[in-house]
């Protein structure tokens, strides 16, 4: 009798030592601190793979030379100096100062480098959706554009006074990108199309524009771009056993409209409306954050100044460098 009563004792001590953890597994709720960390933990996580993508779509920085402008260059460059004032995992805002000057060195005597575009802008980044694979954001921005010059702008004759004349436009502008990003073992591609419109002040009257400008100047315009970035993973120059992903090609597609009545051009006339460009970096693996450039594009209305009324196709090479080309996983 004693043999088979302890050997249903020990079925039920057996038993109840299996069932209890499973029942107290089934029942035990986390604690709401718990689960609120984990959820502030991923929107963290999150606010910090689009502030990483913001930095992706920041303009860089140019300097090499253009061809067939109407005057010929020695130099040009595009510097854009940003300067990233809010960038925490904690907000899902992200703000950016650039200092933007575009210089051309002209083929003249003495080589001047005449009215040069001073572009200081605020730009204000707002992620709208929570996948950064697939990632939905929006750009505020406010510019102010001169040449830094306080001669008159209009000529006696009325016509633009080029050699000293005022340039100054002030503007807003809100853009919206998507992206989509793709993993591969060796490669990772990132998509990101973007489109906007721009808003200049003196479409309103009053300050915000040089005298003479209203009527023969775009005050609003629609931007749009495309951008193809390739990221290749190269091994560690040091420990071999190390890898990381480095930008590798990207091609870059920009365009402007201009969208409001202008010196009586027709809606379709393209040649004074539209401009476009299209670049092609390559970034060699002992390049930090600089790439070799290539582009071509047309220019209805030229983005340089009191030089705006010229239209004319332009090719460019040279070298692109900018926080953009830090790339890493």
């Amino acid at each position: 009798m004693l043999k088979p009563l302890r050997f249903l004792i020990k079925l039920l001590v057996i038993a109840l030592c299996i069932a209890i953890p499973f029942k107290s597994r089934a029942f035990v709720a986390l604690p709401d601190t718990v689960l609120a960390d984990s959820g502030k933990i991923k929107t963290r996580i999150i606010n910090r793979d689009f502030n990483n993508i913001y930095i992706q779509n920041l303009r860089p920085a140019f300097f090499g030379q253009e061809l067939f402008q109407p005057l010929k260059t020695l130099l040009v460059g595009d510097v854009n100096a940003h300067f990233i004032l809010l960038n925490s995992p904690r907000s899902r805002f992200f703000f950016d100062v650039s200092a933007r000057v575009k210089l051309r060195l002209l083929k003249e005597h003495g080589e001047p480098v005449r009215s040069p575009s001073y572009m200081p802008s605020g730009n204000l980044y707002f992620r709208l959706n929570d996948n950064a694979s697939e990632p939905q954001f929006l750009q505020l921005s406010y510019t102010h554009h001169s040449n830094g010059i306080r001669g008159p702008t209009l000529n006696p004759d009325k016509s633009f006074n080029r050699d000293s004349g005022k340039f100054s436009t002030d503007f807003y502008s809100l853009n919206y990108t998507i992206g989509r990003r793709t993993d591969k073992p060796n490669l990772i591609t990132n998509r990101y199309g973007m489109l906007g419109v721009e808003i200049h002040k003196g479409l309103f009257g009053g300050a915000g524009a040089a005298l003479g400008l209203p009527g023969h100047y775009g005050f609003v315009r629609v931007n749009g771009g495309y951008t193809l970035n390739l990221a290749k993973r190269y091994q560690d120059d040091i420990d071999q056993q190390k890898s990381d992903f480095r930008n590798w090609q990207r091609v870059q597609l920009d365009f402007t409209y201009i969208a409001d009545k202008y010196n009586g051009y027709d809606a379709l006339n393209l040649k004074k409306r539209f401009n476009v460009n299209l670049k092609y970096y390559y970034q060699f693996p002992f390049m930090h954050n600089a790439a070799f450039v290539l582009g071509a594009g047309y220019r209805g209305q030229d983005d340089y100044n009191i030089y705006f009324e010229d239209s004319y196709f332009y090719m460019q090479f040279g070298i692109a460098s900018g926080l953009n080309f830090l790339f890493s996983k």
